[in-house]
């Protein structure tokens, strides 16, 4: 049972990684850009409607669920914490970049969407800027 758990959670995540590279297409990429390109969009549909980082959304949760699926339970720590600080480091740094790329409308759409890693979201909003 607790296999097929992490397959289920496996897939979520290769699922919602793949879905979101899909959705984004040209306005995704897997370097932090720095400078927004003409051709630049806030995608706001279909995965990116809910989760504002579906593709780390993804990422953090098939690192999650392969480790379930070995039933490992100190690589399921040691990914799950590795994971977290990974995004904990990265999302502020790169919504700060996005926050000036799109202005109101990102600060906007961070207040509908989630990050849909546990906590995270929490630690977040509780960081100095």
């Amino acid at each position: 049972i607790v296999s097929s758990c992490g397959v289920c959670i496996s897939f979520l995540g290769l699922a919602a990684r793949a879905v979101a590279m899909a959705t984004a297409s040209s306005n995704f990429s897997h370097m932090i850009e720095h400078e927004r390109r003409r051709e630049h969009e806030l995608v706001t549909s279909g995965i990116y409607a809910v989760l504002r980082h579906p593709a780390y959304f993804g990422f953090f949760w098939f690192s999650v669920g392969t480790q379930v699926l070995l039933v490992n339970p100190i690589c399921l720590a040691a990914y799950s914490i590795a994971s977290f600080r990974f995004f904990y480091e990265r999302i502020p740094y790169e919504e700060q970049i996005l926050v000036r790329f799109f202005g109101a409308d990102y600060v906007a759409y961070r207040k509908r969407t989630y990050i849909g890693i546990p906590l995270l979201e929490y630690l977040i909003s509780k960081s100095p800027p």
